[in-house]
């Protein structure tokens, strides 16, 4: 019975940092870039769109398509470095819990 009992409190203490957690992640910004900065996205780690920065010389009503790739990309970008950052903090929370690899992310 101790095991589960310390389990238990393993498992809310978690519940806790996990709560602290979500809080910070929405005081995170990552940018992603592309078109060597021409286009500029900014995410939370909620992964939310904070910003968007288009440099007028990338604006071409000829090539519409180029410029939603780089938005599209820049986008990926952020938002890839916004989970990286996440994944790390969530691993830091489940480290020394003895929890099995995986089961804490």
């Amino acid at each position: 019975m101790a095991g589960i009992g310390k389990l238990m409190k393993q498992a809310q203490q978690m519940q806790k940092k996990m709560a602290q957690l979500q809080q910070e992640a929405g005081s995170l910004e990552m940018e992603g870039t592309s078109g060597g900065g021409m286009v500029k996205v900014v995410v939370n780690g909620k992964k939310e769109v904070i910003s968007l920065s288009i440099s007028p010389e990338v604006v071409d009503k000829e090539d519409v398509q180029m410029l939603e790739d780089l938005v599209l990309s820049a986008l990926r970008q952020a938002l890839e470095k916004a989970e990286d950052a996440t994944r790390q903090k969530m691993a830091g929370l489940t480290a020394g819990m003895g929890l099995p690899p995986g089961l804490g992310i």
